[in-house]
């Protein structure tokens, strides 16, 4: 079923409001605090800060994957949703993300100055930098492709 609109649909949504871009700043926001949180604990060593660290990332990763859950139903769900240019890209940088957050959380699990320096700081700053990118291309997707606006 086409939207009202003759944009691509978004497939899981609430109230008509489209439930992934409600729940991808939960994730955001984990991993680019954790890799604050790793900036603090570099310059301090207080270990306080590599436990936020662990702690933004879990919730960072699930959160993330109900927001995958959307997002993967929402490009499986309308085929012009697969069709604009962005979409598969944004996927893909979105689940490599997730996996580098995954091994992450597994590197801050680690006790020590090595739960974080250097692999766990250089994970969490490959992922804010995808994540970014990603940003980048859900925002096109939405503001240039017009996936889930009605209007």
């Amino acid at each position: 079923m086409n939207h009202p609109s003759g944009n691509p649909r978004s497939t899981v949504s609430l109230f008509g409001h489209p439930l992934h871009p409600m729940l991808v700043p939960f994730p955001i926001v984990g991993f680019v605090g954790a890799l604050i949180t790793d900036l603090a604990y570099l310059n301090s060593a207080n270990v306080q800060w590599s436990n936020f660290s662990i702690w933004l990332i879990t919730g960072g990763l699930v959160m993330g994957g109900f927001a995958a859950l959307t997002g993967i139903i929402d490009y499986a769900g309308d085929k012009r949703v697969r069709a604009a240019r962005p979409a598969t890209a944004h996927m893909i940088i979105n689940i490599s993300v997730f996996v580098i957050e995954i091994v992450n959380a597994f590197v801050h699990s680690r006790d020590g100055w090595t739960a974080v320096v250097p692999t766990g700081l250089t994970l969490s700053a490959i992922a804010v930098a995808l994540l970014a990118v990603s940003a980048w291309l859900g925002g096109s997707l939405v503001y240039k492709h017009r996936v889930g606006v009605r209007s």
